[in-house]
């Protein structure tokens, strides 16, 4: 086990290995394909270390209704899809019975990240990264004059003016459903007939949002590198990009970052999205094949205090196509995160779509959109963001669909539910 001494929040802490899981994949390519081809986005939802994940759905009355979590309502649900019964726990007053406002409070946390190997070739029959040693600091507090243009070039302040924290004017298939953060219009959409005429008084905001202090990582060379401009080339990308070992990072949060952050207000009542900048996350970082992690979200200290999080990254790079760039990525996480905060919701079995491969039993609903987005929203500040679009509670559970127009997802992509179970 390799231990590295860090400086975090002012304080001496140790990182050590811990837990993780292999993705690995063939990745023959022809190297005349992109960059973007090469690469390929993926989302992940982490269960707590070391506990059976039926343990969690079974706890998962217990753990929603802790009075110093999350504000959360329960719903039991008959499904179309298979004729069974579900029960799930959402963050927000219930659409059903219970419609209302519900304010979370959300610390944004900017990671910079100061790795030391660069990989600066690729076998694309082996999905090798060959490596030299040098520095690169990822930094989304600083500007990026490579990627982004003035004003607009601070990766933290361009995401802190997204719709994803302000109030901009959400029309979804000719309908306003309000002038409102991203996700409280999905949500709102989402429940859309099962509001009626209380649609209006219906929100689950993330506020107030705080900036913490940066936090400084530097990586062990074994669980973190650079991918060199040119390493997939031609054509260069116009940055580099940090892939760190998600095992080693996830456990640096639990373990170490998340509870130093206590002492900033840091709790299971409140919401941390870890931000990074161009830094994708894979296990190992040495190969191609096992890339790329683009943010997840978890929890921990189940079953309780409960503890939820999610690190996004904001790509600059474009490596993964527009579809992924800058608050795309941050949409789908906090999406999921809201709809299934302790990773508990089970739906009937549903996948092969999209980049979805296999069968999922899970509401997740960034997942079988990846890679698909809204049309873009123009802020105050003149940048334009890219937003994913968000499958519906009704396209997991099935029809009829309670959602606004009778749609499956916010811009209308999905018009049928899931479909009969998968397997």
């Amino acid at each position: 086990m390799l231990v590295k001494c860090l400086v975090v929040l002012g304080l001496s802490v140790v990182a050590s290995a811990g837990f993780g899981q292999s993705q690995q994949e063939s990745i023959a390519q022809s190297p005349q394909e992109s960059n973007a081809q090469r690469l390929k986005g993926r989302f992940v939802t982490i269960q707590p270390k070391g506990v059976d994940p039926s343990v969690v759905r079974n706890s998962a009355q217990t753990a929603v209704t802790t009075a110093s979590g999350l504000p959360l309502f329960t719903y039991d649900v008959h499904s179309s899809r298979d004729r069974n019964h579900y029960i799930g726990a959402m963050v927000g007053r219930s659409p059903f019975n219970n419609p209302g406002s519900v304010n979370v409070t959300t610390h944004i946390v900017p990671l910079i990240l100061v790795t030391g190997e660069i990989g600066v070739s690729v076998n694309f029959n082996t999905g090798v990264i060959s490596t030299h040693p040098g520095t690169t600091t990822f930094n989304p507090t600083a500007p990026d004059t490579a990627c982004m243009k003035a004003p607009n070039d601070v990766p933290s302040k361009v995401f802190q003016q997204s719709p994803l924290f302000n109030p901009a004017t959400f029309i979804f298939g000719g309908t306003n459903v309000g002038k409102t953060q991203y996700i409280d219009a999905f949500q709102r959409g989402s429940f859309w007939k099962a509001l009626g005429e209380d649609v209006d008084v219906y929100h689950t905001l993330l506020s107030p949002v705080t900036f913490l202090p940066p936090i400084v990582i530097r990586v062990p060379g074994v669980y973190g590198l650079a991918l060199a401009t040119s390493a997939l080339g031609p054509p260069n990308f116009c940055s580099r990009m940090g892939i760190i070992d998600i095992g080693w990072f996830d456990s640096l949060l639990t373990e170490t970052i998340i509870p130093a952050l206590k002492a900033k207000g840091v709790n299971p009542s409140n919401f941390p999205l870890f931000l990074v900048h161009n830094v994708v996350w894979a296990q190992p970082v040495t190969n191609l094949g096992s890339c790329c992690i683009l943010g997840y979200h978890s929890l921990t200290g189940f079953p309780t205090p409960t503890q939820t999080y999610s690190p996004s990254d904001f790509d600059s790079t474009g490596l993964f196509g527009a579809d992924a760039m800058d608050t795309a990525v941050g949409s789908h996480e906090i999406g999921e995160w809201m709809d299934d905060p302790y990773t508990v919701n089970e739906v009937p079995p549903w996948g092969h779509i999209g980049q979805v491969a296999g069968c999922q039993n899970n509401l997740e609903v960034g997942d079988p959109l990846s890679g698909t987005n809204r049309p873009n929203v123009v802020m105050p500040n003149g940048f334009s963001y890219h937003l994913q679009e968000l499958a519906f509670f009704s396209w997991f559970y099935g029809k009829p669909s309670i959602g606004i127009h009778g749609w499956f997802s916010d811009n209308g992509t999905f018009l049928k539910d899931a479909g009969p179970p998968c397997h």
